[in-house]
């Protein structure tokens, strides 16, 4: 599917959903860390039935995978989170949506009947994210997930190279490669205006013509943010909370302290700081750090079901993926992303099978190992 988007999608807007900062070190660790574990299995169980439902954000779901919110996804394809949320539906999974999406929240909830995340920031103005939080709660969202790893833009250099703006700018360099698509430029030219749906009535982001990435995240985010503003997001929202981009287990017992009620361990899918670890290095740290409660999320490197049972393995309550399904969304829509999710829990369930574990709440230190040495 990765291969398919690649085809699909313009340059520019394939290295958004490919790329990562720098030198993309960070990028490639994220799914090349999960090679480094062993599974070690069990025998001559009885696996003839297996039990993968789990408890995330407090709602129910099939197993434990979410959708990570993903910025701007109306690029990849025309029906966007709606795609994907009706997709996340089919297979019961949970779905969270992104402040820089495309659609809005309210139309979301009405679409998407199952356990959905809204993904928010701690804006500048904090009126628009006190204004978030009472739209959430009116349209019957089960959590926030607040996203504390960009106070600055990574250096993302395929977009600088690219010249990716709100909306895409058709620069000379990349004229071609939008023109070589026509799949995806005509509907993209002709249909609906290109929108960050929830925000642009607040901060008019593409008022004055196109603006960079970079400007604009760099213009609405708050570098002064603290743990105090955790505090008050959490007594605001009064529901269940991950702060997502935490990395250490001294980081995650300060936001299970401020009120959080889980983390959302992730570098940015290696797009903002790169050279930090991959998140499954860190899931054993953390979970030993916050106890059994609270929820612990593995963000980044996912590309196969037996990543998930590694993870859970290590002490994670769930995985979150971003890029696979959005490979998924490029290469056929709707379609693509259920296929992505249909081939990922296939892999789950009979990785599971094979290391002869018949309910995920068995799951322990006991089977897996990293680089033959006993990891946890």
């Amino acid at each position: 599917m990765r291969a398919l988007a690649r085809r699909r999608l313009p340059r520019p807007i394939f290295d958004y959903i490919d790329g990562g900062a720098d030198d993309e070190v960070t990028l490639r660790r994220n799914a090349a860390a999960f090679a480094q574990y062993e599974l070690v299995p069990d025998v001559l169980n009885d696996v003839s039935r297996i039990r993968t439902g789990t408890t995330l954000f407090g709602e129910r779901i099939a197993w434990p995978l979410m959708l990570a919110p993903t910025g701007l996804t109306r690029m990849f394809h025309g029906h966007a989170e709606l795609a994907v949320a009706r997709a996340a539906a089919r297979h019961d999974l949970l779905y969270s949506l992104s402040t820089l999406g495309t659609t809005r929240l309210e139309a979301l909830a009405e679409t998407f009947g199952g356990p959905k995340v809204f993904q928010i920031y701690i804006f500048k103005d904090r009126g628009l994210t006190t204004e978030f939080v009472a739209r959430c709660k009116e349209a019957g969202f089960h959590g926030l997930a607040l996203t504390v790893d960009t106070p600055v833009a990574g250096n993302r250099e395929r977009d600088r190279v690219n010249g990716l703006s709100l909306p895409p700018r058709l620069t000379l360099k990349s004229m071609l490669s939008f023109a070589l698509h026509p799949r995806w430029s005509l509907p993209a030219l002709t249909g609906s205006r290109f929108d960050l749906a929830n925000v642009s009535h607040k901060v008019d982001a593409l008022a004055a013509g196109p603006m960079s990435l970079f400007d604009y995240i760099g213009g609405q985010f708050d570098r002064a943010v603290t743990w105090r503003d955790v505090e008050w997001l959490a007594a605001e929202w009064g529901g269940p909370l991950a702060i997502k981009g935490v990395m250490t287990p001294e980081d995650a017992k300060r936001a299970i302290g401020s009120g959080a009620t889980g983390v959302m361990i992730s570098n940015h899918g290696g797009r903002q700081l790169d050279g930090a670890p991959a998140p499954i290095d860190q899931i054993g740290l953390v979970r030993d750090a916050i106890g059994e409660g609270p929820d612990v999320i593995c963000d980044g490197g996912v590309r196969r079901g037996s990543d998930v049972v590694k993870a859970l393995a290590l002490g994670a309550t769930a995985c979150s993926i971003g890029r696979p399904y959005l490979y998924g969304l490029a290469a056929a829509g709707e379609a693509g992303v259920n296929r992505a999710l249909s081939l990922l829990f296939e892999e789950f369930e009979r990785t599971l099978i094979l290391a002869g574990v018949n309910d995920i709440t068995q799951l322990g230190c006991r089977h897996i190992r990293r680089l033959n040495e006993l990891w946890c």
